[in-house]
């Protein structure tokens, strides 16, 4: 929980409710923040064949979660807490490593994207599911940053998938090993 309990919270939240779901929303907004500088650095260096539809695929998911990124921030702030958006605080806090791709080609980066929104929507399902009895207003939020958050990881799967169903990246559980899955897919495909 939090160390500091706010001066005030949202009416029917305790204060100690308000802090314990400021904190959930903390990590969110970390996640998010983290997310867009992720998304945009993709956009910057993806390279080869369907360039131009994924780096322009992507301005709209960094502009959405730029939006949710605020949004969470100024709920932390209802909850009566600073939310935390500095870049040093959101290195010492995340539990992630950097975003590991650099120019590569259009299957690397989607293949890597697609570990990173695994990883965000399932953090953003667990952070939803702790709200769910805190605080609905909140959790209500969160439920719709996941409904945006899956389009855009299917948008990404979209890229990955074979006309059977299968996807380039399956199994694999780290960025690097997701974007060499889809680029050996890529190179095989008929």
């Amino acid at each position: 929980m939090a160390r500091d309990l706010p001066k005030y919270t949202v009416p029917s939240l305790t204060p100690e409710d308000g802090a314990k779901v400021a904190e959930i929303l903390q990590g969110r907004l970390n996640a998010l923040n983290d997310l867009a500088l992720t998304l945009k650095h993709i956009h910057w260096n993806v390279v080869g064949p369907h360039f131009i539809a994924v780096h322009e695929m992507l301005d709209p998911q960094v502009d959405a979660v730029r939006l949710m990124v605020d949004a969470v921030a100024e709920r932390i702030a209802t909850l009566g807490v600073a939310p935390v958006g500095t870049p040093g605080a959101l290195v010492n806090a995340r539990t992630w490593d950097d975003y590991s791709i650099g120019r590569a080609s259009t299957t690397e980066h989607l293949g890597a994207l697609d570990e990173v929104y695994v990883g965000v929507i399932t953090d953003h399902r667990e952070a939803a599911a702790a709200t769910e009895e805190l605080d609905t207003v909140t959790n209500d939020l969160l439920v719709g940053h996941l409904h945006e958050l899956e389009l855009f990881h299917w948008f990404v799967r979209a890229h990955l998938e074979s006309s059977g169903g299968a996807l380039s990246t399956d199994g694999e559980s780290t960025e690097e090993g997701a974007a060499q899955a889809a680029a050996s897919a890529a190179r095989t495909a008929p």
